[in-house]
Parts: structure tokens; sequence; C-alpha cells
């Protein structure tokens, strides 16, 4: 949905207070706000999207405690300040 914002220098107006007019129209228009909504705006993802992550997930965890069972899980070394 495409709003145009359209202004029309007036005989005696200077091109500062044009500018000024301008961004008072698209302020006024809401089409930055609209803008920022839609760019920091996430989707919920669909069911087998969540479900896929679950499971790969699920299955990460079970070959992690298969191999810490058997020792094989390298040593994590806390860096201390």
């Amino acid at each position: 949905m495409a709003i145009n914002v359209q202004i029309e220098k007036n005989p005696n107006e200077s091109s500062a207070n044009v500018i000024r007019r301008f961004q008072k129209r698209v302020q006024n228009s809401g089409i930055v706000r609209r803008l920022r909504d839609n760019r920091y705006f996430k989707r919920v993802k669909s069911a087998n999207v969540r479900q896929s992550a679950r499971l790969n997930k699920l299955s990460k965890k079970t070959a992690y405690d298969r191999l810490y069972k058997l020792g094989k899980t390298p040593e994590i070394t806390t860096k201390r300040r």
C-alpha cells in the first residue's frame, strides 16, 4: 500500500519551509512508523517448523548425553577473570 505525499512550493516560500512542511506531512501520514513496524516484526513460526526444530534439538541432546556417558565430550574450561 503506497501512500504518496505531495507538497508544492508556494511563490513566497523558502525551500527550508517546504522541506519542513514535507517532513510534517510524512510524519502525520504514519509512513515511517509503519515501515519501522514491518522492519522489526517477527512472524510466528509454523507448527511444522517448530516441531522439526524440537526434534532436531532432542536428537542433538541424546547424542551429547551418549557421548557424555562414554566420557568422550570435550572438557569445558572456564576462564577466570
